[in-house]
């Protein structure tokens, strides 16, 4: 493969930088390392002879080519680091005996988002001229609120056909809808606690302090998509606080939702962060819930049990043809690449697909592989960059000749 060394060159330059949120400053709306890291994509993006735009540090763009306008929307901040890590999050270590590199980012979405750079540089070396706009949407605020999307909305023109490179192959024509509630409970006794880092993650670490006793609990981070993939930390704190009633509703299916199912999977209900005490406890939960399905019937699972809650965010549900000519190009795409026979599947992460008329998500993950998305060591292999290089190549060109 072409121009391998530089891409892992550029994957772990860009891994470095921490650019989960943090507190804006002029110019850089969702922190210094969110700004940072687009600053390296745009200038990596420059060098390679693009045209590129910085829509005011929200969010940047590649241009290539002239004609209708087809975008692949990756995002370049991360969620926190986290505990439980063997490497540094941030050192962008590589390690060629295991052919991998280490960090924070690796997955999502920071690799895939220079592997697609490589990709369209290669084409646009070759000599390939497509016969639509291509735009390389970069976002700065996908892991916490996708105000980096509503600004570029505004203030750009957002195509209405792409992909997005932050989910599974072979291609997703479905995402769940997601809920993000801040739950509201009365709690009784003299106890404090706390836990959890971000809405979208599993808790792996909480707090929790009864009558002077002071306990510590561990769990296992996880995407807030796939909570069972993870360890909650806040289900043994609200034992240990005697909180039951709270359990139960949280981690026992007391709303009666968790059974709900269609063909883009079962509803997921994720207890992600914590804070309480004083007679009172906030609680916010990560609700995926199936494609077909309405956001009421949440939330009037929630009134059936009148819990006061907030919804902090929300997506609604992306649903597209699996038969249509997009979907169908990528799945052949991937199964000509890999060799592979695959169909179109559903997943309950969400990405900026959904945020086109029509859109999908197409890799980096595959059935079967480890995931250590929003986990600690995450990685991308050697063998994982070349794939997505020749797979996203090919798939640039049969979308846009």
């Amino acid at each position: 493969m072409e121009n391998s060394a530089e891409i892992i060159r550029d994957i772990s330059g860009i891994v470095k930088i921490d650019s989960s949120e943090s507190e804006p400053v002029s110019g850089a709306p969702f922190g210094r390392g969110a700004r940072s890291a687009l600053n390296y994509f745009l200038a990596l993006a420059q060098s390679m002879g693009f045209e590129t735009h910085d829509i005011d540090g929200y969010a940047g763009e590649v241009v290539f080519g002239e004609g209708e306008e087809f975008a692949v929307l990756v995002h370049l901040d991360v969620v926190p680091a986290g505990g439980g890590w063997t490497h540094d999050p941030f050192g962008g270590e590589v390690d060629s005996a295991m052919r991998r590199i280490w960090g924070r980012g690796t997955m999502d979405d920071k690799g895939p988002a220079i592997i697609v750079l490589y990709a369209l540089k290669a084409l646009k070396d070759g000599g390939f001229v497509p016969k639509r706009k291509i735009k390389i949407i970069a976002g700065c605020n996908e892991e916490s609120g996708w105000g980096c999307i509503e600004y570029y909305k505004k203030h750009a023109h957002l195509p209405e056909e792409g992909i997005s490179p932050d989910a599974d192959f072979p291609v997703i024509y479905a995402e769940k809808g997601i809920l993000q509630l801040k739950l509201k409970f009365a709690a009784e006794g003299n106890f404090t606690v706390r836990g959890g880092e971000r809405p979208n993650m599993v808790c792996d670490l909480c707090t929790a302090v009864k009558d002077g006793e002071k306990k510590i609990f561990r769990g296992k981070s996880a995407h807030g998509s796939t909570p069972e993939q993870g360890v909650n930390a806040i289900e043994p704190a609200l034992e240990f606080l005697g909180l039951n009633y709270v359990k139960e509703l949280l981690f026992d299916n007391g709303f009666g939702l968790c059974n709900l199912c269609d063909e883009t999977g079962k509803l997921t209900f994720s207890p992600n962060v914590i804070e309480g005490g004083k007679g009172v406890i906030h609680v916010t939960a990560d609700v995926r819930y199936p494609a077909t399905m309405s956001r009421q019937t949440v939330l009037d699972a929630l009134n059936k049990k009148s819990v006061e809650y907030e919804i902090l965010h929300e997506q609604a549900p992306l649903y597209i043809d699996k038969n249509g000519k997009l979907v169908q190009t990528l799945c052949s795409v991937y199964n000509e690449v890999t060799g592979r026979n695959c169909s179109p599947v559903a997943i309950g992460g969400g990405t900026y697909a959904r945020a086109l008329k029509n859109g999908a998500a197409f890799g980096p993950e595959e059935a079967g592989e480890e995931s250590t998305i929003h986990q600690p060591d995450e990685y991308i292999t050697f063998d994982k960059i070349e794939k997505c290089y020749e797979i996203y190549k090919l798939a640039l060109v049969r979308l846009t000749s």
